[in-house]
């Protein structure tokens, strides 16, 4: 998946904006594998620069650089039945925070954006740290 720049023209670039993401975040799951994105159907990925000040505090996160992504809604486990007025579910990657953590450790942004969407993806399915992992490992052997 990772794919690196030999260009090296980093005067001239500016930092991924909301859409660049977006676009990073689709082609991640994309690559993931058939079987698992054929169960998220009814799940909405959004991107945004921080987490809102209503997750800030529920969180209670002490800056707003700590959180990375997050899943909101219930996940498969927990849909027996559908609310009145039930919001399909969601994940918000926060683009912020993660151009921090990438800016600070030696991995690529796209391998960075497709472990936080595996991981709250994987919240929506209720699966363990061991599930996630395989599947970014299949993610990365499928190889991209």
């Amino acid at each position: 998946m990772a794919r690196i720049d030999q260009t090296e023209n980093w005067r001239e670039r500016h930092a991924p904006t909301l859409t660049t993401f977006e676009q990073l975040a689709f082609e991640a799951y994309i690559h993931l594998p058939e079987e698992f994105r054929k169960l998220t159907t009814d799940l909405t990925i959004e991107v945004a620069d921080f987490p809102s000040d209503d997750v800030f505090e529920d969180m209670a996160l002490e800056t707003p650089f700590d959180l990375l992504g997050l899943f909101e809604g219930r996940g498969i486990g927990e849909r027996f039945t559908l609310e009145t007025g039930e919001l399909p579910n969601r994940i918000i990657l926060y683009r912020r925070p993660i151009l921090d953590y990438w800016a600070e450790n030696d991995e690529t942004l796209g391998d960075i954006i497709t472990h936080v969407l595996i991981h709250e993806i994987g919240h929506h399915f209720g699966l363990s740290d061991d599930d996630m992992e395989r599947i970014e490992a299949s993610v990365e052997h499928l190889g991209g």
